[in-house]
């Protein structure tokens, strides 16, 4: 009877012989318990690194999983927990993020991330890394972004600043150029003529007038009846009528001034004349 063949010793008969095809059977089978051994072996190396050994030779006895299936069932609770916190701190930075920072290519890693529990464990650990440099890039913008809002904001506010005090201290400017004598005959003669149609004879009149009362003063006060100011307001707050400034600027003081000489005398020079007369206006 023919002896079976030795570990791949080769089959040297020309002819077919009785057993041939038993023994290309045992090869085969061989071949293939070998194959299976050898990866069977390695993958319950690779598992017994992550810890899961029985589960891992569950998986190779039943045949029932793909090797990415049998890679996904190895992620470790470790990996899952920095999975979830790489996925919330993510989504804190996205909604936190600046208007100007692009965060699509974060929301594409997330989206990646939360699908951890399908994908093979070497995937799951470089999304986990790209989705925390991407967080960190995200961050880190943001808060540039940030700071130079507020830079920008507080230089906005310094202009905005700067600007209303050189308005202020214009205005502060022009309210002592009005409170001159010049000052204040020339805004009481553009008032006269705009506001009354009083022309320049009226204006003369006008000029003797507050002359005699006050010499044009602003701060003019009648020692003896309190009159005050440019028209000699008696009281001087009768002045608030036109404005609450009356005290301090003399063009509100003429303003209230005309409008007395108009209601009570009809003209400046109406009112000079019965100064003249009486003393009094």
């Amino acid at each position: 009877m023919p002896r079976d063949l030795q570990a791949g010793e080769p089959l040297l008969a020309p002819f077919p012989r009785p057993n041939h095809l038993s023994l290309l059977r045992k090869e085969k089978e061989r071949r293939t318990r070998r194959r299976w051994a050898i990866g069977a072996t390695l993958a319950l190396c690779v598992t017994a690194a992550s810890g899961s050994v029985a589960a891992a030779a569950a998986e190779l006895q039943t045949g029932a999983r793909t090797a990415a299936e049998v890679t996904v069932a190895l992620v470790q609770p470790e990996t899952v927990e920095a999975a979830t916190s790489a996925i919330e701190e993510a989504e804190t930075a996205i909604a936190d993020a600046h208007p100007s920072v692009d965060t699509a290519a974060l929301v594409e890693q997330v989206d990646t991330l939360r699908a951890y529990d399908k994908l093979p464990v070497v995937t799951v650990e470089a999304a986990i890394a790209d989705a925390a440099a991407e967080t960190e890039r995200v961050v880190d913008e943001t808060a540039a972004a940030e700071a130079a809002d507020a830079e920008a904001a507080k230089k906005a506010a310094e202009e905005k600043a700067a600007a209303e005090a050189a308005e202020a201290a214009a205005d502060a400017e022009a309210a002592a150029a009005a409170n001159t004598v010049e000052g204040a005959q020339a805004t009481a003669r553009t008032m006269a003529a705009e506001q009354y149609g009083w022309g320049d004879g009226e204006f003369s009149c006008l000029v003797s007038l507050w002359n005699k009362e006050s010499g044009w003063s602003y701060t003019a006060t009648n020692p003896s009846s309190g009159a005050y100011g440019i028209p000699q307001s008696l009281p001087g707050d009768k002045m608030a009528t036109a404005g609450a400034d009356w005290q301090t600027n003399a063009s509100t003081q003429i303003a209230w001034g005309l409008e007395y000489i108009a209601a009570a005398y009809g003209t400046p020079c109406s009112a000079w004349g019965h100064s003249q007369a009486t003393d009094w206006y």
